[in-house]
């Protein structure tokens, strides 16, 4: 934003006061400094408008100078501290149940975790997210990206059976920490939707508890439906050795509860700084101030007055 103003606004005063001393003033003595000082201000009727006008442009320019013209310009340097995302979804058999989502009871588990996962990836700013789909075995569905309509996209695009219909959990996680350990983000977040127990992974987890532990990634973990079908205490236990948080979503609205949790506790750091630049512009009325008298005591001297 650009504001316009005076550093020394009250010594624009001093032009009302060579107003009132045109008007009312008589010199009574020849000047010290400036010899020529009774010629500039001399009363002639011979005196063109010109002289007059160079005169009194040459005084107002000189004083709005003094008063030092300043353009300032204010704005913010927003440092935003963005961190790196993997979302870890379940697409195995088991992801088939209805009745989920109690405003809609035809539609399966995976459908409703589609639709949240894109509202979570749409509130997301100034992240790069990632996804990773498991089931018999675990692939990278996105690799860490900033575009979330490509995230959206490929979310919607996601099919049950596309990687098989039993459950691999450990095997994503593990490729979800691959992706985050090439990550330079200050800040790593994996988080784990599951429905299921695993019983397809070929890293057993004592290995894959040790690895979560070493690494520098949080890791939330999320179980849908009954805690029947999944197993809490395993999932807590990834999130405690993860320095994360376990949840248990029963139905559609909690589960979306839970997104906006992390949403909320996983908030973006931004460092607002106010930056304000000053733009002095005395230079151009001192100038124009010189020129003025100059031309005057020049018009003058030519004129012999």
């Amino acid at each position: 934003m650009n504001q316009f103003s005076f550093e020394y606004p009250l010594v624009l005063g001093f032009i009302l006061l060579f107003v009132v001393c045109a008007r009312w003033c008589r010199e009574r003595s020849r000047a010290i400094y400036f010899p020529h000082v009774e010629q500039l201000l001399a009363r002639s009727a011979s005196k063109s408008s010109l002289l007059a006008w160079l005169k009194w442009v040459g005084i107002v320019a000189a004083v709005v100078a003094l008063a030092s013209p300043v353009i300032t310009k204010s704005y913010s340097n927003s440092k935003k501290e963005g961190r790196d995302i993997v979302l870890i979804i379940d697409a195995s058999d088991s992801m088939r149940q209805r009745g989920f989502d109690p405003n809609d009871i035809f539609k399966n588990k995976f459908d409703v975790v589609k639709e949240v996962v894109v509202d979570f990836v749409d509130k997301r700013e100034n992240d790069r997210l990632g996804m990773v789909t498991f089931a018999d075995v675990a692939f990278i569905s996105s690799p860490l990206t900033f575009e979330k309509d490509f995230l959206k996209n490929i979310t919607q695009m996601q099919e049950l059976g596309i990687a098989g219909k039993r459950t691999a959990i450990n095997d994503a996680i593990v490729q979800s920490y691959n992706i985050l350990n090439k990550s330079k983000a200050k800040s790593k977040i994996a988080i784990l939707l599951t429905d299921g127990v695993d019983n397809m992974s070929k890293v057993p987890f004592p290995e894959l508890k040790s690895m979560i532990e070493k690494r520098d990634i949080k890791l939330y973990t999320i179980g849908i439906g009954s805690q029947r079908d999944y197993n809490g205490q395993y999932l807590q236990a990834l999130a405690l050795a993860g320095k994360g948080e376990a949840y248990g979503a029963r139905n559609a609205t909690t589960l979306s509860k839970i997104y906006e949790e992390i949403n909320k506790l996983e908030v973006t750091k931004i460092d607002d700084k106010k930056i304000v630049q000053h733009t002095y512009l005395y230079t151009y009325p001192l100038f124009l101030a010189i020129l003025s008298l100059l031309f005057f005591i020049y018009f003058r001297s030519a004129k012999g007055v």
